[in-house]
């Protein structure tokens, strides 16, 4: 099933997240990401944006082909999964990612 909307994509990014190690390594790539960004604006080096991205995606795949057993949802929808990632990080620091996690739950039998 092809994924139309970004609110159809939303819960199925958050189900593809569980296991809290996962969202504890996207975490640490979205930090490392906004980091790097900014120090490459205030640099004005964009080499820096190489690592920036690297430490963003690369731990994080291998997070779900290891932890979560799913394939990452970057790889067939980059924009949506890159703006999920800096979302789940953003509601993780305000203390809401776990209210979004209970309304967005999806039964079990959906999740194929």
């Amino acid at each position: 099933m092809k994924i139309e909307t970004y609110r159809e994509f939303w819960p199925f990014y958050l189900d593809q997240h569980r296991h809290p190690t996962t969202r504890s390594i996207h975490y640490v790539g979205a930090a490392s990401f906004i980091v790097l960004s900014v120090a490459a604006l205030v640099s004005l080096n964009a080499w820096l944006l190489v690592p920036a991205f690297a430490l963003f995606y690369l731990p994080s795949w291998v997070a779900h082909f290891v932890i979560e057993g799913n394939r990452p949802a970057t790889w067939t929808y980059p924009v949506w999964s890159f703006v999920s990632d800096i979302r789940m990080f953003a509601l993780w620091l305000a203390g809401r990612l776990e209210a979004e996690f209970q309304r967005t739950r999806r039964p079990a039998e959906a999740r194929s």
